[in-house]
């Protein structure tokens, strides 16, 4: 997206992929640190092999012992289950913690006395921002937001606003719209604030960043329905619990993206700072924060982008808006009202993304002359242009009251349930199958279940549980390190320890081929974009509108082509995780070394050997790169595919939450962990190699 600040290809999947490529960044020390590693590299060789060298000499005994033990392991393959021994049932203590929760909510002094508080503060705040919403009416809200979107970028955005929020209200959705937005408001804010005073702690000192990494590691791993949970535990059900697990949630975005701004400030002006002799704060003042802002700008705006997401999941422990309307809507398999409420959802997301770009950009570019400006930016500049946007707002605000269209009218609302659900079923008659040549959609998940699907978690669930301990270490050897071995197995053996072995294999099923269809498709398609400019600038606003939709929405247009299953549950994911492949191959593609293209070209090369001998090999990086998001990024909306028929760990995770059992959902939800931390070390050292 546009908000991206640099063109490094770690950086080019846009807002998606931010948190993982500020988990990469955020492990590498900028500056004198870096100097310090010099020491521990000359002691290499006294130490033995260490890196990569590692898992290669560890590759060849590793080969040898599973060409031996593959045999053994078909001629006695058993049934493949974690043995009972090893599993630790953790039922019995989590399901007292949760009854201790539930009884003592209302008589503990913890809960009485800061829980209590912090649960009236979000509730006072939240209510505060939605009748005030309410009081400016759909003519107010609508020109506040055009307004502002004309100040920071002038008449083209403004009209996009307007339009955006008009269509809010023409689908009957303005009231759920405002719902979603106060929550959103009160969110965001306390998801910047608390994000930038953890960013500030680990960009300022390394002790804290060595504390704070796990525990930002493990924040962004865990699936969003995982947060939920808890705070329904705590807070009960209600616009609290929803609006903190989206603080939660939306905060280590914000976190990292500080401290690496933080980190990777200017030695030199830090330097000519201290020689001039300011003190520690006026450097941080002066100094650090500004050579941060790019990366505090995009870290607010990823705070928006994903506590927009978890704002819409949040619904389904009462926090209304839009969200509510969706899951409702899709509980029933109505496609027609989720598409009536998923709509303002997306609409929201861009106008909430476009003006954060926005605000970015000028705040990071330089002042433009007033005499080059044009005459609506001279009006709106300076602090008057501030005062005259609200007051402009106010004035319409107050002459909507007077006209009595505080509420958006309902004779002005349009209707898509209907026509939708009409296209659905037409759909359902004549696409499911029965298609000449092609097949219908139906007939493609159900192949795809049955032939990969299937397959591969019968494979997994057969495969003797110590074979896929040793592939993981051995995949895991050839990815890093021993650290990253050892990382891996005892991850993948974690899922065995908490009892959802079986269950882990079959999500863990659903990602693996998932993933290779994204990739594969993702490849391909920014192969001819990174060949053609044409065509990258049609695909461009595609995969910003994708990018910007929150994992929710995705689950609405694959219900109603493919029903619901596994398979649905797999292509919402691949659809969510591929415009971040392509972005990230296709930056990766256009970065190669314009000389050694030409060179190549130069000495005969055809466009086939260009790519497979010159710009894929250069490109390896952002390859390896694209890879890790994928995994990322594929097992989020797998999990989130329970809600649609997924099963596995994500139907754990789902019934946890509906049925207020602790065990399951926080057990599910710990399995999700150990799977995504197996799946990110396996390709994070790769791409950091």
């Amino acid at each position: 997206m546009t908000a991206t600040p640099t063109p490094t290809p770690a950086q080019a999947g846009s807002r998606a992929v931010v948190p993982a490529q500020t988990r990469k960044s955020a492990a590498r020390p900028a500056g004198p640190a870096s100097a310090r590693t010099a020491p521990a590299a000359q002691d290499r060789p006294r130490r033995g092999l260490r890196g990569p060298a590692a898992g290669r000499a560890f590759l060849l005994p590793t080969g040898i012992a599973l060409v031996l033990l593959i045999p053994l392991a078909a001629a006695f393959p058993g049934d493949g289950s974690w043995p009972a021994a090893l599993s630790v049932d953790l039922s019995g203590p989590l399901g007292r913690a949760g009854d201790w929760i539930i009884d003592h909510r209302d008589s503990h002094p913890l809960f009485l006395y800061f829980f209590g508080h912090v649960s009236n503060a979000v509730v006072v705040a939240v209510r505060a921002v939605y009748v005030l919403l309410l009081a400016a009416g759909w003519t107010g809200v609508t020109a506040l937001a055009a307004l502002v979107a004309c100040r920071l970028a002038g008449i083209r955005l403004a009209l996009t606003c307007a339009a955006a929020f008009a269509a809010c209200g023409l689908l009957g959705m303005w009231v759920p719209t405002m719902q979603t937005l106060a929550l959103m408001v009160v969110a965001v804010a306390a998801s910047v604030v608390l994000g930038a005073l953890l960013g500030l702690a680990a960009g300022l000192s390394p002790r804290a960043d060595r504390l704070l990494r796990p525990a930002l590691d493990t924040m962004q791993i865990l699936p969003a329905f995982a947060y939920l949970l808890p705070m329904v535990l705590v807070f009960g059900i209600g616009v609290p619990a929803a609006v903190l697990a989206t603080v939660v949630y939306a905060a280590p975005p914000m976190a990292r993206l500080t401290a690496l701004g933080l980190r990777e400030a200017d030695a030199g002006v830090m330097e000519a700072a201290a020689s001039l002799g300011a003190t520690g704060r006026q450097r941080l003042l002066t100094a650090r924060l500004p050579l941060a802002r790019p990366q505090l700008l995009l870290g607010v705006n990823q705070a928006i982008m994903t506590g927009l997401s978890m704002a819409v999941i949040a619904s389904v422990i009462g926090a209304g808006g839009l969200g509510d309307r969706v899951y409702q809507a899709l509980a029933s398999v109505d496609v027609g009202a989720a598409l009536a409420a998923g709509i303002p959802i997306v609409l929201l997301a861009v106008v909430l993304d476009r003006t954060a770009d926005a605000a970015g950009r000028r705040l990071g570019a330089a002042p433009v002359p007033l005499s080059e400006q044009h005459l609506l930016r001279r009006v709106f500049a300076g602090w008057y242009g501030r005062l005259l946007t609200l007051l402009a707002a106010v004035a319409v605000a107050v002459v909507g009251r007077m006209a009595g269209t505080t509420a958006w009218p309902g004779s002005w609302t349009l209707s898509l349930a209907e026509p939708v659900n009409s296209a659905v079923a037409w759909m359902t008659d004549h696409l499911y199958s029965g298609v000449p040549v092609v097949g219908g959609t139906a007939d493609w998940a159900a192949r795809f279940t049955g032939w990969i699907l299937d397959p591969l978690r019968g494979g997994l669930q057969a495969a003797p549980w110590w074979l896929l301990l040793l592939a993981a270490g051995a995949l895991a050897l050839l990815a890093g390190t021993w650290r990253t071995a050892l990382t891996a197995v005892l991850a993948l053996a974690a899922v065995g320890v908490l009892g959802v072995w079986e269950a882990s294999l079959d999500t863990l099923s659903q990602v693996l081929a998932a993933v290779a269809v994204t990739l594969a498709a993702g490849f391909a398609i920014a192969v001819g974009a990174a060949r053609s400019a044409r065509a990258e600038r049609l695909l461009r606003p595609v995969l910003d509108v994708c990018q910007t939709l929150p994992q929710f929405v995705y689950l609405i247009p694959v219900v109603a082509l493919f029903g619901v299953g596994r398979a649905p549950a797999a292509a919402a994911a691949i659809v969510y995780a591929l415009p971040a492949v392509v972005r990230i191959t296709v930056q990766g593609l256009r970065e190669v070394d314009p000389a050694v293209v030409e060179s190549a070209r130069s000495l005969g090369a055809t466009r086939g050997q260009l790519l497979r001998q010159v710009q894929l090999p250069l490109a390896r990086p952002a390859l390896l790169l694209a890879v890790n998001q994928a995994v990322v990024l594929v097992l989020a909306v797998v999990i989130i595919g329970g809600l649609v028929g997924g099963g596995a760990l994500g139907y754990d995770v789902v019934l946890g939450l509906a049925q207020g059992d602790l065990a399951t959902g926080l057990v599910a939800g710990a399995a999700i962990v150990c799977l995504g931390l197996l799946l990110d070390r396996l390709t994070q050292p790769a791409k950091e190699a």
